[in-house]
């Protein structure tokens, strides 16, 4: 069985949409996952799965369990461990080494986005901050603060019609070792 990334976007961030971590691993465990566990409390879980569905099943069953446990809805997007691990290593802005990984960030899309949206996003320029977009994931780098750049999850939402979440690369980096 191979390893699954849950990653939820917009729980516990400024006591809004409150989620325990351990409550969130019981819920895994009553949808029928195992080998469960959580990273920090923003909403990241690696867990293993027996049935056949694919990433887009598995995060639509744990959108759906989330709605009717906790009452309100959470985008989900999940990644296999080899899909996260190969999506660190496409990074066009992170060299593995002695670098200062604290200005890249990756945005998770739920899905390829169109190419017509993929052709109206390149129009949008905000330098220093800049991205790049491959598939379903899109790799940032912040000159300054995250919180402080246009380049948000509704930014790409909006632009490219598809869910989307994002981690720092801290994040990433450590989701793909405790995925092994």
């Amino acid at each position: 069985m191979d390893k699954k990334i849950a990653i939820l976007r917009g729980i516990n961030v400024g006591g809004k949409r409150k989620i325990l971590m351990v409550d969130l691993k019981s819920l895994f465990e009553e949808i029928g996952y195992s080998e469960i566990s959580t990273y920090i409390q923003s909403g990241n879980v690696i867990f293993t799965s027996a049935d056949k569905a694919d990433e887009k099943e598995m995060a639509n069953r744990i959108e759906k369990a989330i709605e009717e446990k906790f009452g309100f809805e959470v985008p989900v997007i999940v990644r296999t461990a080899k899909d996260l691990q190969k999506t660190l290593s496409n990074n066009p802005y992170y060299k593995d080494g002695e670098m200062d990984i604290s200005p890249l960030h990756i945005t998770f899309l739920a899905q390829n986005p169109t190419s017509e949206n993929l052709d109206k996003i390149k129009t949008f320029d905000f330098p220093p901050d800049k991205y790049t977009i491959e598939g379903k994931d899109v790799f940032i780098y912040c000159e300054g603060k995250y919180h402080q750049s246009k380049l948000t999850n509704n930014f790409f939402e909006n632009k490219l019609k598809v869910k989307a979440t994002t981690r720092n690369l801290k994040t990433v980096k450590k989701l793909c070792e405790l995925s092994q």
